[in-house]
């Protein structure tokens, strides 16, 4: 049974993905398993220097400013995949 350390959501069918919690220092990153729509929705909003540098843990995801309205929103779905956009600020740092 997957759960989602971010959204909290659970069950057999939803697929999780593990995230690494400082992204380009696999070797020693801690990592956390996040169902596949928060997973893409992390990597659409925050660029892997903000993940490694600001938000290296599962409590400072779910506090992002960022994350709160999505993550109301998902909590309240079904969903197992999801269409995101990559955000302005993530594309121009990239």
């Amino acid at each position: 049974m997957g759960e989602c350390v971010l959204c909290r959501r659970h069950g057999p069918d939803l697929p999780t993905e593990r995230h690494h919690l400082r992204p380009e220092r696999r070797a020693e990153s801690p990592v956390v398993e996040v169902c596949s729509p928060c997973h893409d929705q992390l990597h659409a909003l925050f660029t892997n220097e903000e993940l490694r540098e600001r938000f290296d843990s599962a409590a400072a995801l779910r506090g992002a400013d960022r994350m709160t309205e999505y993550l109301s929103w998902i909590r309240g779905t079904k969903k197992t995949d999801i269409s995101v956009d990559t955000s302005g600020h993530v594309r121009d740092r990239r």
